[in-house]
């Protein structure tokens, strides 16, 4: 009797532990979780609403989200500099209106011309990261307010001056610059609407939907490679990584390099799903939505998945959608319902940082 109960106390320890590590190892998610549910409860907003906007957030954000998974995994932190790749795209696409190109020629130089820019932007990216190892991210973030300024002077004073303006009607009215606003209708609906179903009043569409999750295949191809197994080695070890004869800042190179391309495809679905580009201001909270939804799912700031990206980016917008309805609701004021926007955004990524310190230095 006594080896009987020993041995279900031993049974029933070793449960309560594996519960306990597995609370503590998704506490972030749960947290977010609950407060997406108790958001939705006061919020009021319908279940196919919310289905909705979540669906077409998942399209509209989910390659920008991918884009920080590889840097996390080279051990370079949360990305922030993924807004050069987005600038990268709206240079590709006032290249495109320039020329007054549309349909699929247009899509064509867009990419083309973004993913060239990106390749260059991110090695530059890289260079400038390597020289700031251990301080990765707060080096990424001047690095997209430089990018950002750089990005202003070029297409603010020098089309139309240094460089020849084509289509006036991308002009300001002064003849020097782009207009702040642009027009994407051309590219918004390149695939066929039959290809949308709707089940139960949800839209459904499959073809992005298809391309999001393909792109997140590919990013889980490239970790299981050779240079994948190489960026885990330097993320866990830059030193060690080097004694294996690892060319660490080349690998952190091509990493940031992967990121930024990401980045500027993941800005032109951004943009082709609105139908309409915001040139100088579209891009300004690429990289905080983004490393606010894949910390939100789990991500840590030495390690992420696929899964954390797409499971974060359901949970943060969710939360995002429902969080101003629900100030509102509970407070009474509707600016102070729109302010819980920002404050969840900001306070997803200090939450998740806190948490990591307290768990790194558990750890140790």
């Amino acid at each position: 009797m006594k080896s009987n109960t020993g041995e279900l106390y031993f049974k029933s320890y070793l449960m309560r532990e594996k519960i306990i590590g597995i609370l503590e190892k998704n506490s972030v998610p749960l947290f977010f979780l609950l407060l997406s549910l108790m958001g939705f409860y006061f919020s009021g907003l319908s279940t196919t609403f919310v289905t909705n906007q979540v669906i077409t957030r998942f399209i509209r954000n989910g390659v920008l989200v991918l884009a920080l998974i590889i840097p996390i995994k080279a051990g370079m932190g949360l990305n922030f500099a993924i807004t050069l790749g987005a600038l990268c795209t709206h240079a590709g696409i006032i290249i495109a209106l320039n020329h007054s190109l549309e349909g699929v020629s247009g899509v064509l130089l867009i990419l083309g011309s973004s993913i060239l820019l990106a390749l260059i932007a991110g090695y530059l990216i890289g260079l400038a990261l390597n020289r700031a190892r251990g301080k990765e991210m707060i080096t990424s973030i001047i690095i997209g307010f430089l990018g950002n300024s750089i990005f202003q002077i070029i297409f603010m004073a020098g089309f139309g001056t240094v460089i020849p303006i084509k289509n006036k009607g991308i002009a300001l009215s002064r003849g020097v610059g782009v207009r702040d606003m642009v027009d994407l209708s051309d590219f918004r609906k390149l695939l066929p609407g039959e290809l949308t179903p709707e089940f139960m009043g949800v839209d459904i569409p499959i073809p992005m939907i298809i391309i999001v999750v393909s792109l997140g295949s590919l990013i889980h191809y490239i970790l299981s490679t050779p240079f994948g197994l190489k960026v885990k080695a330097v993320g866990e070890s830059y030193k060690n990584s080097k004694l294996l004869g690892i060319d660490s800042d080349m690998v952190r190179i091509k990493a940031v390099i992967i990121s930024t391309v990401f980045a500027a495809i993941g800005q032109f679905i951004y943009l082709q799903n609105i139908g309409i580009a915001n040139v100088y201001s579209a891009q300004s909270n690429a990289d905080i939505f983004s490393s606010a939804a894949i910390l939100a799912g789990g991500a840590t700031m030495k390690n992420s998945s696929v899964k954390n990206a797409f499971l974060g980016i359901f949970l943060f917008h969710t939360l995002f959608i429902v969080s101003p309805q629900a100030g509102q609701n509970i407070f009474n004021n509707p600016a102070l319902g729109e302010y819980f926007r920002s404050f969840i955004a900001y306070g997803t990524i200090a939450f998740a940082i806190v948490m990591n310190l307290r768990k790194s230095v558990d750890s140790a």
